[in-house]
C-alpha cells in the first residue's frame, strides 16, 4: 500500500536556537532519509490547525497566550526553560497539529488507511494549559479529538517515545473513550509515567529502566501495551513516534535499533486489523541523533505501509 506522508517545509522555520536539540535539521534528516528509501509514499501538504481544533484540548487562555507570545522578528520568546518560540514557531506548531488532524480526518473519511506525519515541534509534553519539553500544542491529543468529532469514537494512543507523554496523559486521564499507552525510560524527564498512574483505567504506563536490553523493551511492549490496545477495541490507533530510545540518542539511555521500531510498528499495524480496520496515524515526536532518527523513521514508515 502507499503510505500518506503529511509534512510542510514551513515547519523548518521553528528555530529555538542553534544549540537546541529540537533543531530544524531533525525534520530535514527524516525527509531526506525517506526520500532516499524505497518506501512508497504519497506526499500531502500539511495545513494549519484551526483555533477551534486546538480548543478541543487547550483552554482559550492558553491558546491566546501562545499566539500573543509569538515573536514577529528575529527574537525568541521563552515558554519554559526548554521551550522557545521564534518568528516561525507559531505557524510551525499549527502546521504540526494540523498535519495530524488532517490525517485523521481523511482516514475517518475513508480516503486512506494510514499516514505518517513528519512534523515539528513535537507535542506529547504539552499539557492542556502548559508548554513544556520542546512542545507547544499537544498534536496527537488534538488529533484524537478531531478523530472523535469525525465519528471514530474510541481512540487508542500508543507512545513509544523514550520520554513519558505527560501532556497526552493530562489531556485524557479522566476520559474512558481514549486509551493512552506509553513505554518510556524511568527515571528520566519529565518524571511522570509511573505504572501506578492509570487514569480511570484508560492509562497504561510501562516504565523501563535505563540501559534496558532491547529484548526487554520488546517483551514489555508485547505483554503490556498490545494487550491493552486489543482489550480497548479502538476505532483508530494514533502513534506518538519518538525515536529517542535508539542506542545512538544523546538524551536517553536505551538500546533500541532501527529494526526494533519496525517490529513495534508491525505489531501496532497488526493490532489495528481488528476493530480499527487497519486505521493508524503516526506523528513524529522525539529523536535527537540525526542518523538514528532518519534510519528509524524509514524503518517505521516502511512497516507502517505494509499490508
Amino acid at each position: 500500500m502507499t503510505l500518506a506522508l503529511f509534512t510542510h517545509a514551513d515547519m523548518l522555520h521553528h528555530r529555538p536556537g542553534d544549540s537546541h536539540p529540537e533543531r530544524p535539521e531533525r525534520l530535514t534528516a527524516v525527509l531526506d532519509a525517506l526520500g532516499d528509501a524505497d518506501v512508497p509514499l504519497e506526499p500531502q501538504e500539511a495545513r494549519q490547525a484551526e483555533v477551534e481544533e486546538l480548543l478541543r484540548v487547550h483552554p482559550q487562555a492558553y491558546v491566546d497566550r501562545v499566539f500573543a507570545l509569538a515573536p514577529d522578528d528575529g527574537g525568541r520568546a521563552l515558554l519554559d526553560p526548554d521551550t522557545l518560540m521564534s518568528a516561525g514557531s507559531l505557524r510551525a506548531a499549527r502546521l504540526a497539529a494540523g498535519a495530524v488532524v488532517e490525517a485523521v480526518q481523511r482516514v475517518a473519511a475513508g480516503e486512506m488507511d494510514r499516514a505518517f506525519c513528519a512534523v515539528r515541534p513535537p507535542g506529547h509534553h504539552a499539557e492542556p494549559d502548559t508548554a513544556m519539553g520542546f512542545c507547544l500544542f499537544s498534536n496527537v491529543a488534538v488529533a484524537a479529538r478531531a478523530a472523535q468529532a469525525a465519528g471514530l469514537a474510541r481512540v487508542a494512543i500508543v507512545d513509544f517515545d523514550v520520554h513519558h507523554g505527560n501532556g497526552t496523559q493530562a489531556a485524557f486521564e479522566d476520559d474512558p473513550t481514549v486509551l493512552f499507552a506509553s513505554m518510556h525510560q524511568s527515571p528520566l524527564y519529565p518524571g511522570t509515567g509511573a505504572a501506578s498512574e492509570t487514569g480511570v483505567g484508560n492509562v497504561v504506563n510501562v516504565p523501563v529502566q535505563p540501559y534496558a536490553a532491547r529484548e526487554q523493551w520488546r517483551a514489555l511492549f508485547e505483554t503490556r501495551v498490545l494487550p491493552a490496545v486489543d482489550a480497548f477495541a479502538p476505532d483508530l490507533i494514533l502513534v506518538s513516534a519518538g525515536f529517542d530510545a535508539h542506542a545512538r540518542d544523546p538524551l536517553a539511555n536505551q538500546n533500541l535499533e532501527d529494526e526494533d521500531y519496525a517490529w513495534m510498528t508491525r505489531a501496532i499495524v497488526s493490532a489495528s486489523k481488528g476493530s480499527a480496520r487497519g486505521r493508524v496515524v503516526s506523528s513524529l515526536e522525539g529523536g535527537y541523533d540525526l542518523q538514528a532518527l532518519g534510519r528509524s523513521a524509514v524503518a517505521h514508515a516502511r512497516a507502517l505501509g505494509e499490508d
